[in-house]
């Protein structure tokens, strides 16, 4: 399973309305998601109304319009918004939960590389429905609050914003060229952050 950038940014909107119900914002502009995040607007506004029929998310229209989560954080799984956007989450057909498709293979009850793929598939499935949106938005806060950073949508990032930026592509080249080639193993340990869960 790779995550494409659509569901990449499905997500990355999802947290950061999350973020800002936490501070207390009631809407967020699409043009303020898609500048926090540097993300295109046209294809965010696209994103948005899939999210918004899906009812995850509600809209205001108007002038101070905007968007905010249909449910709360705790309602909504990873998974969900993984499989809304991109599908199925297992890497072939014969192994889906939902969206099953027979393969070539002649012998499927005795064949290794579907079994194999079958615990990918309950893998990644585990995780993603284990954890909830409230879960990604809780370890996000902390970890700004750890380094002091401002808040997304907050009265101090608001301040912080007045300061000069770079374009998006600037920020994605700077980013690129600052990225570490590896991730470290426990980089990505939400598990660690967040208590007792485990596979």
């Amino acid at each position: 399973m790779k995550l494409s950038k659509k569901g990449e940014y499905a997500l990355r909107s999802l947290i950061n309305l999350g973020i800002a119900a936490e501070v207390g914002r009631s809407l967020v502009q699409v043009a303020e998601l898609a500048e926090n995040e540097q993300l295109p607007a046209k294809f965010l506004e696209q994103i948005m109304q899939l999210l918004k029929e899906a009812g995850l998310v509600e809209s205001e229209r108007g002038k101070f319009g905007g968007y905010r989560l249909a449910k709360p954080t705790k309602k909504i799984t990873i998974g969900e918004v993984v499989r809304l956007i991109d599908g199925p989450l297992a890497p072939i057909g014969c192994v889906s939960q939902s969206a099953y498709e027979k393969c070539t293979c002649p012998d499927e009850a005795h064949c290794g590389l579907r079994m194999l793929m079958l615990d990918v598939r309950n893998a990644i499935a585990g995780i993603l429905d284990r954890y909830t949106l409230a879960d990604v938005v809780e370890v996000t806060l902390r970890k700004l609050r750890r380094d002091g950073l401002p808040l997304p949508f907050s009265p101090e990032a608001d301040a912080a914003s007045t300061a000069p930026r770079v374009s998006a592509r600037l920020a994605r080249k700077q980013a690129h060229r600052a990225a570490k080639p590896r991730l470290d193993a426990t980089a990505g340990a939400l598990h660690e952050l967040l208590g007792d869960y485990t596979i």
